[in-house]
């Protein structure tokens, strides 16, 4: 390219210890990957070297190049913004789903009490109130803020690492297989972070049908405090890992769906609107991001299940592991419990996600433009 060679020249005689990384790439209606080009700078590129460039390449007849460069911020800085971004879709996704999410709950260890999720609902209405339904909410956007902003931190490592082991060089977009399996290596380290929380939200979400069924005694507070100190007298700081296991069964297949969903899906919108995949606008990205969380669900939904059996049962006594208790679930009761819930989790994935991924994406560009010229 025009814009390379000559940015390649204009850099050649600088000192190579200021040599660092920048990117150019073309603007809309282009869709080409950002090229990794060599450019004088120490933490942002200097002003006056850009409109050199600018002034160069239209010159020479470039006009159809993009006249912009953006610094890539370095990698503790990356990291950051990807934390914090997916903290923004944690906290998104938690207020635009939880009642949805506390009935599939109930739902998934308590299959025999409801008839359906609008049951479900109304019966938790009846007993307890409006309130019923928003129980866990705070360990609930603790795991989530914690879970999606470990996830997206990782995500991007997991980038640089798929980058790495297929021989591309650093920035080089991936193909929708490649993120997908970023993802999915990501979703090992987030299932550190998610596992304490949500086993503290499942049993706050249970609480009251684990009384019902006379499964622990009647009385007992209900409270996020409550339930730690119960788990830390009971097991002690291990007992919040109880379900691990089962989480990272369901994390790793299940996040590949997500992201490969996510990511086939904005190609998709991309390729029919004519434009790069980060112009798609607001519905396309939304819709992207509940495509990703169906195709989750689908695939992982009796994994799921069979994990919040785990961690709210455990609150009677010791709790069998995942296979034996997949067993016992198809022995006695059938495939169907698996799928119990199942409802009230496709209905909430697509405002939850599509919200989650609006907020990522929204507050990582507003941060990354931050680093830009």
């Amino acid at each position: 390219m025009l814009s390379q060679q000559l940015l390649q020249d204009m850099t050649a005689t600088r000192p190579p210890s200021l040599i660092s990384r920048a990117h150019v790439s073309r603007k809309p209606p282009y869709d080409e990957p950002y090229t990794p080009l060599p450019c004088v700078c120490g933490m942002y590129t200097p002003v006056g070297l850009i409109k050199e460039v600018q002034s160069a390449i239209q010159e020479r007849g470039g006009s159809d190049e993009i006249l912009k460069l953006t610094m890539a911020p370095h990698p503790v800085t990356q990291a950051i913004i990807d934390l914090s971004a997916g903290a923004c879709g944690g906290i998104a996704c938690v207020l635009s789903g939880q009642p949805f999410d506390t009935a599939k709950v109930k739902m998934q260890t308590f299959p025999g009490l409801y008839r359906g999720f609008v049951h479900c609902f109304v019966s938790v209405y009846k007993q307890v109130g409006l309130r019923g339904l928003y129980q866990g909410t705070t360990p609930a956007l603790i795991a989530n803020i914690a879970e999606n902003a470990v996830l997206f931190m990782s995500y991007g490592f997991c980038q640089n690492v798929v980058r790495f082991v297929s021989g591309l060089d650093q920035g080089t977009e991936l193909s929708d297989v490649q993120k997908a399996c970023s993802g999915s290596v990501a979703s090992v380290f987030s299932s550190l972070a998610l596992c304490p929380t949500e086993l503290v939200k499942c049993r706050l979400q249970a609480m009251h049908e684990m009384e019902a069924s006379g499964k622990i005694a009647s009385g007992q507070k209900s409270t996020v405090w409550s339930v730690v100190k119960n788990v830390l007298r009971t097991n002690g700081p291990l007992g919040f890992y109880q379900g691990l296991t089962t989480t990272i069964v369901r994390e790793i297949p299940g996040y590949f769906c997500f992201f490969g969903g996510y990511e086939l899906s904005r190609s998709m919108f991309a390729q029919h609107m004519g434009r790069d995949k980060e112009h798609i606008g607001v519905v396309p990205l939304m819709f992207s991001g509940g495509f990703g969380g169906a195709c989750l669900w689908l695939v992982v939904y009796p994994i799921d299940c069979v994990k919040s059996r785990i961690q709210v049962l455990s609150l009677a006594g010791k709790q069998e592991g995942f296979l034996k208790t997949l067993k016992g679930i198809l022995r006695n009761e059938g495939v169907a419990p698996l799928y119990s819930g199942l409802t009230p989790t496709m209905i909430r994935t697509f405002p939850a996600n599509g919200a989650l991924f609006l907020a990522y994406e929204v507050s990582r560009k507003i941060m990354m433009q931050q680093f830009e010229h």
